[in-house]
């Protein structure tokens, strides 16, 4: 890519792209996963999307081939670290290289530090911090034999902010370190590495899990969260795409190691 002021109208193009949690929860509109890899795709990416939902990340699938877009799928849970070998594997065989990995699977764990069940710190702490080392584990060696390569991480605002999900702030903020690590290590390799801290999302994840466990309305759940956002646009999976979409093009190639919040000037304010 030449230095200039002008961005490709397919800034992808060409690009190999392992995308981890390329399914999505169950709920009314669009996941991160799915937006970016759409996003993705629409950008001239071939994609290898993973999920452990077979039904869900087919549907991606189906809808990125709907568009004219190239993706394949491997079933997988990144909790294992088989199958995070595996997956890679795979990918590569399917790709012939990794250039971008995206990865964002994480879960809600709702409860301060002392009403947080011990089960429930370790499943959370789990998928969201273990199982993406594990996965990065896995990637990192490809991107440093290849000499280039970008990661992207999903952490949460939650990472820098107070709140009463102790176990997810916990582990969105070991994300953020583990983004930081990579980059670290990784630079002399041209390996970059960077999170995404979304804010108060409308996704199916954030406000359908809400709905189901506490009862409310989903126009209330989404009313209550955005009077806490300072701007009033109501943030959704597509502007983490759109972020996702930066820091996989060649026009971050001078940025690793950020973190950057998604979040309407929440954190902030």
């Amino acid at each position: 890519m030449t230095v200039t002021g002008q961005a490709p109208a397919r800034r992808l193009e060409g690009k190999r792209v392992l995308l981890v949690g390329g399914g999505q929860s169950a709920g009314q509109g669009v996941g991160i996963g799915r937006a970016t890899a759409l996003l993705y795709a629409r950008h001239g990416a071939e994609l290898v999307l993973v999920d452990r939902d077979e039904a869900a990340v087919h549907e991606t699938r189906k809808m990125i081939e709907a568009e004219g877009g190239t993706a394949s799928v491997v079933l997988a849970d990144v909790r294992s670290d088989d199958d995070c070998a595996r997956m890679v594997r795979s990918a590569q065989e399917t790709l012939g290289r990794i250039d971008v990995l995206f990865d964002g699977i994480g879960r809600q764990g709702r409860g301060t530090v002392d009403e947080t069940a011990p089960e429930l710190w370790e499943e959370v702490i789990g998928l969201n911090l273990t199982a993406m080392w594990l996965v990065v584990r896995h990637v990192l060696p490809v991107m440093q034999a290849q000499r280039a390569g970008s990661i992207v991480l999903v952490s949460s605002i939650s990472a820098v902010r107070g709140g009463a999900a102790a176990a997810y702030g916990v582990s969105k903020a070991a994300v953020n370190r583990l983004a930081v690590a990579v980059a670290a290590s990784a630079a002399r390799f041209d390996v970059r590495a960077n999170a995404i801290m979304p804010g108060l999302l409308d996704t199916p994840m954030a406000i359908d899990g809400i709905v189901t466990a506490d009862g409310p309305s989903r126009e209330d759940v989404v009313a209550q969260r955005q009077a806490t956002v300072p701007m009033s646009i109501v943030g959704t999976a597509w502007d983490v795409a759109w972020a996702a979409l930066y820091f996989a093009s060649d026009e971050s190639r001078y940025v690793s190691g950020q973190c950057l919040a998604v979040d309407a000037a929440r954190t902030v304010s």
